[in-house]
């Protein structure tokens, strides 16, 4: 969508349009989830963390400037929302990390022959191991598509630390992986 026509929409959600809001929703719906999913992992928190970050970006258009693209700020919304549920649930979430990762070394790591399904359930279940803000830094760059500088404006942080997450998440999910290697020789 072209900037000036999103611009335009915004100015009439500022007016009060609910109609221009729903068109916003809409291009923005699928990403916003994404970035939701990437961090939280589950589907029903995810949804939940897209609706609620909406609902305040909804609340707070007023305050939104330009000064960044509107899909930035809301990623930096969504992100925000879905950093916090990580944060409430953090007790909840380590014990089922634990019980993932004993399940994991009880698995023959001996595969004849691994599907795309298998590998796509490794290469997911490694990242959501990640610690959250590595996590988060390889969703939006690697799996979102946003520039290093997008995603340190989205977690309010520097490039340098964006970069400095981005290495040490990859390199923990190559090691995590690494099996992978094996199989497929």
């Amino acid at each position: 969508m072209p900037a000036a026509d999103e611009q335009q929409l915004i100015t009439e959600v500022q007016q009060g349009s609910h109609d221009a809001f729903r068109l916003l929703v809409e291009r923005h719906m699928r990403q916003a989830y994404d970035v939701a999913f990437g961090i939280l992992g589950n589907h029903h928190d995810a949804d939940d963390a897209t609706q609620e970050a909406f609902v305040k970006a909804y609340r707070s258009i007023s305050s939104f400037r330009s000064a960044s693209s509107f899909g930035t700020w809301l990623y930096r919304i969504v992100t925000n929302e879905s950093l916090n549920r990580v944060k409430r649930s953090k007790r909840k979430q380590r014990n089922e990390v634990q019980l993932e990762h004993a399940e994991n070394e009880t698995v023959s790591y001996q595969m004849s022959s691994m599907t795309i399904d298998d590998t796509q359930r490794y290469l997911e279940r490694a990242l959501h191991e990640l610690p959250t803000l590595q996590r988060a830094v390889v969703m939006l760059r690697h799996l979102n598509g946003l520039s290093t500088h997008q995603v340190s404006r989205i977690l309010e942080c520097s490039e340098g630390t964006v970069k400095t997450h981005l290495h040490r998440g990859l390199k923990k999910m190559r090691e995590r992986l690494e099996f992978l290697k094996e199989d497929m020789a």
